[in-house]
């Protein structure tokens, strides 16, 4: 899990966004305490919408973006994928994000965070074409909540921020690193 060429682990987020990095860092730190960490932002394209708006389109705008990331930084040990998305249900429209990691070895890991229903508000706006970050600001008369808080932040009074929502399913995908026998490289 260490570079051998400076006993670092380095880590290729592929985002400039505050949130992600730190919900990078912090989702890594949770299972890799030990281990001296260097986490460097990529700014890399998703290849998707600039608001995802399904569970399939999210998936696969994380797993461009840790491809990508993963060129732009070749000599690596992981690279990450995050990406917000939303999509309609029967219940109202959902918000949630993929996190894709991938290592140097070939393994990869995919996890989602927890989703929630938006306001219809936001999910309207968001519906008209307004990415989730500007229909936020707008209904909440915030700048830039997509960097901050984001709807997580600014639906739970600041309880839980959008760093906060995805560092668990940061965690949970680096489990095929924690346990290399039961997941082989898949690429």
């Amino acid at each position: 899990m260490t570079s051998a060429r400076t006993g670092v682990t380095r880590m290729v987020v592929s985002s400039t966004n505050p949130v992600k990095l730190r919900a990078a860092e912090r989702g890594v730190r949770a299972v890799l305490p030990g281990v001296e960490l260097e986490f460097v932002a990529a700014a890399v394209d998703s290849g998707v919408a600039e608001q995802p708006s399904s569970d399939a389109e999210t998936l696969r705008g994380a797993e461009n973006r840790a491809r990508a990331a993963r060129d732009a930084a070749p000599g690596a040990d992981y690279w990450f994928g995050l990406e917000g998305g939303v999509e309609d249900s029967p219940r109202g429209m959902l918000t949630f994000a993929w996190i894709v990691v991938l290592d140097c070895d070939g393994r990869v890991g995919r996890a989602r965070s927890a989703a929630f229903v938006l306001p219809e508000a936001v999910a309207a706006r968001v519906r008209d074409g307004m990415e989730l970050g500007h229909a936020d600001d707008e209904v909440f008369a915030r700048r830039d909540s997509k960097r901050h808080d984001g709807a997580i932040g600014l639906l739970t009074q600041g309880a839980l921020d959008r760093a906060g929502l995805y560092a668990p399913a940061v965690t949970a995908a680096m489990i095929p690193f924690l346990n290399p026998g039961f997941y082989p490289p898949a690429e």
